[in-house]
């Protein structure tokens, strides 16, 4: 029976969380957790699917779920790229939105 690793992302304000699980079936996984009833941690966001691994025996799955879960690096990672797609294309956008001015953002040179 195939397992499943899966990466969750959430928005919160000011950050990204993420989650990190195993399970073998990945779409009734998310909707629990959607549903509140997922694990604890998971309780009252709208999480979305941001990266997922398939796995022969679930001793596999739990196995690289473990490694998943000390390496924040990675979590950061897809966490931030699903963040950047959903704000468009950048500070070019951000530039675009103030009229008339050439004002710079925070953070630009």
């Amino acid at each position: 029976m195939p397992s499943f690793v899966y990466v969750l992302g959430c928005a919160a304000p000011g950050r990204c969380l993420t989650y990190v699980g195993w399970t073998t079936d990945v779409a009734r996984r998310l909707a629990r957790h959607n549903a509140g009833t997922g694990a604890r941690t998971t309780r009252g966001r709208a999480w979305v699917l941001l990266h997922t691994e398939e796995f022969e025996t679930p001793r596999e799955a739990m196995s690289r779920e473990w490694h998943l879960k000390r390496d924040r690096k990675f979590r950061k990672a897809l966490a931030l790229t699903v963040a950047a797609k959903r704000q468009g294309s950048g500070r070019k956008s951000q530039e675009r939105r103030i009229s008339g001015s050439r004002t710079r953002l925070k953070g630009t040179p």
